[in-house]
């Protein structure tokens, strides 16, 4: 086991301290940022959605920007704007919004229009913004996190397919068990005593160091063209599935395949092993596919929801 992967596992541990009951959670907001990607959370309040990005910027030295996504909100309140000082050597200079940050949580991402959601999506991709014509990087480290409520529709924009797909996965998160429950109580009353201890936290050079160990994780041609069949299956359902083809309209881009390559090769790392199984494709399958699909009204009839469809998506498709 390298060093890398110890320590990565110590700052899965942290966290889990801190969120009770949601250890899966915990792993696939890790995934996503030893693949490099964008995160979406999904759940009701008070799951603990906000409290999961925050700790994980406590378990590395970086950044964190909150941005409360409301309906008022403008796009440079994200990306910033150019103000005018006229005592100045150059007029106009640009003041950086909360997008230059390594940890951007987008908080309740829906909440806000479309123009406005539009402003992530060249930092999200690009990793880079323009301002009045001008291109600004964004840090080596760099990973949006955004959170949305999936009731309480009133006043909400349902955020672009394009947008969608720019997140590498969707997570959604569940109620925890009464026993976890149980100890999410004692651990808030001795947060206000002040009785839980704070650890150093780890440099940003452990996730790059861990990102090389994962590119060379070997993935074999078979395993390839699982995932590639995986993907397809979602585009031309009628070839696997007579069910499948009532029930998709519209399936994976590219960027899904790319994305189900990067994650499971994130879990076969976290696991120790230098290789890629079909077991590490099904673990992120759905998080990585559930965001990227768009349903047929029969399906919505029948309240099939997109894991549904992954479920027999994987019950169709064979392993080479």
């Amino acid at each position: 086991m390298s060093s890398s992967l110890k320590q990565v596992q110590t700052i899965i541990s942290r966290i889990n301290q801190s969120i009770i009951g949601q250890e899966a959670i915990v792993e696939k907001i890790m995934v996503a940022l030893l693949a490099d990607g964008n995160l979406l959370l999904e759940g009701l309040p008070g799951l603990a959605k906000t409290r999961a990005v925050k700790s994980l910027s406590k378990e590395l030295k970086v950044s964190l920007s909150r941005i409360q996504f409301t309906p008022d909100l403008l796009p440079s309140d994200i990306t910033g704007t150019e103000i005018y000082q006229p005592d100045a050597e150059q007029a106009f200079t640009f003041k950086q919004g909360p997008i230059f940050a390594n940890l951007i949580l987008a908080d309740e991402i829906n909440r806000a229009p479309a123009k406005v959601q539009a402003a992530l999506l060249e930092a999200m991709e690009e990793r880079q913004t323009t301002v009045s014509g001008k291109t600004y990087e964004m840090q080596p480290l760099f990973m949006v996190m955004a959170t949305q409520n999936p009731v309480d529709q009133e006043g909400t924009y349902p955020l672009p397919e394009a947008q969608m797909d720019r997140f590498l996965m969707k997570v959604i998160i569940d109620y925890p068990n009464p026993e976890s429950e149980k100890q999410l109580l004692r651990l808030v009353r001795n947060e206000a005593k002040g009785a839980v201890q704070t650890e150093e936290p780890f440099e940003q050079q452990l996730i790059f160091n861990a990102r090389k160990e994962i590119q060379a994780i070997e993935v074999s041609e078979a395993v390839e063209q699982y995932m590639v069949d995986l993907v397809f299956a979602t585009r031309r359902p009628e070839k696997y599935s007579e069910q499948l083809a009532k029930w998709i309209d519209f399936g994976a881009s590219p960027r899904g395949t790319i994305a189900l390559d990067k994650c499971a090769r994130a879990v076969a790392w976290l696991r120790g092993r230098q290789y890629v199984t079909p077991n590490d494709v099904r673990e992120v399958i759905k998080e990585v596919l559930r965001h990227r699909m768009i349903l047929s009204y029969e399906a919505s009839a029948h309240r099939v929801d997109t894991d549904q469809v992954i479920d027999e998506i994987l019950q169709v498709v064979a392993v080479i």
